[in-house]
């Protein structure tokens, strides 16, 4: 077995998160947890799939639905086979990245709920099939594109690539070149860009970018240093953080992965997590259930319910930085 065909190391990133918002999420209350499961619940289709805000069921909000009920304490057997039965109807092959990895994902949570196991039927080789897959969208840059016609690589693509590599228990080939690819991205700021072209970071893409320089083991003191500086920068009066700079309001999206990222490097203790909470319960958290994108959205939404539970889960969760933590 060759360097770039070993298994990982440690568990996929995206259980690991999701166990950890979990345990932090079992300190709500019994009602406040069910609240959110039925506004998850009633987003539902009859196909078993979940909407956004309209239209028939889609599979990117069906991942971040079974996201939300597993953190909330999981799905029934009866949930996970009506879930599944949804995701049935998909040919995982047609499927670009995102919605590769949004089908992945949701399959094997859901098969771990007691729903049907829609990889038994695959041909053996399954795994190195959707590895040739993803290395399809590679780019001549190190990075990846959403499809094979993208001349650029993209940071989040990069990561949800890196994110599907883990769910079969594999590395991304060429390491090294996918870390210069990130660092490529990095700018003044201590940020990350999406694309080659753009001058502004986003907090978003930093994350991203973050996260796998961390999983591939290209972090240190410096970059835990420009990260704690670009998130000064993009820390909200709201409580929350920004999608950049340049945006003027705080969102649940780039607060929760503003503090996931102080949280996976030691930071948050140079953040007012009072305030987070504040932001995260005051201004976007419906008492029906549900969480709203910012303080102007008018409504909740699957993604950014999971995004904010995401948040209380982090605050409620122990952490373990392995990395140390910078001087103020």
């Amino acid at each position: 077995m060759t360097n770039d065909q070993q298994s990982m190391t440690h568990d996929p990133y995206l259980i690991t998160l999701g166990v950890r918002v979990a345990s932090g999420l079992a300190k709500l209350t019994t009602e406040r947890r069910e609240r959110h499961r039925r506004f998850l619940l009633s987003r539902q289709q009859a196909d078993g799939g979940f909407k956004g805000r309209e239209g028939d069921s889609d599979l990117y909000y069906t991942s971040f639905a079974v996201r939300g009920l597993a953190v909330l304490g999981g799905l029934t057997a009866d949930e996970a086979q009506h879930v599944g039965k949804f995701l049935g109807s998909f040919d995982w092959r047609r499927l670009h990245v995102i919605d590769l990895i949004s089908w992945l994902y949701s399959v094997l949570v859901t098969q771990s709920f007691g729903g049907p196991d829609l990889l038994a039927n695959e041909p053996s080789d399954w795994p190195d099939q959707i590895a040739a897959k993803l290395e399809s969208v590679r780019t001549t840059d190190g990075g990846y594109a959403k499809s094979a016609e993208g001349a650029i690589g993209s940071t989040y693509h990069s990561f949800l690539t890196v994110m599907t590599y883990e769910l079969l228990d594999r590395k991304p080939p060429k390491p090294n070149k996918l870390g210069q690819f990130l660092f490529d991205r990095q700018r003044d700021d201590g940020g990350f860009v999406e694309i080659a072209p753009m001058k502004t970071s986003g907090t978003n893409p930093t994350a991203a970018a973050a996260v796998l320089l961390r999983r591939l083991g290209f972090a240190d003191e410096q970059l835990t240093i420009d990260l704690r500086d670009f998130l000064k920068q993009v820390c909200s009066d709201e409580g929350g953080f920004q999608a950049n700079t340049r945006i003027p309001f705080a969102d649940g999206l780039s607060t929760f992965t503003s503090l996931l990222v102080a949280q996976d490097f030691g930071l948050d203790r140079f953040q007012d997590l009072a305030s987070i909470e504040a932001f995260i319960t005051q201004q976007l958290e419906f008492p029906t259930g549900g969480f709203r994108g910012a303080s102007w959205d008018e409504q909740a939404d699957v993604e950014y319910t999971f995004y904010g539970l995401g948040v209380l889960g982090l605050l409620g969760a122990p952490t373990s930085p392995s990395l140390p933590t910078p001087a103020p």
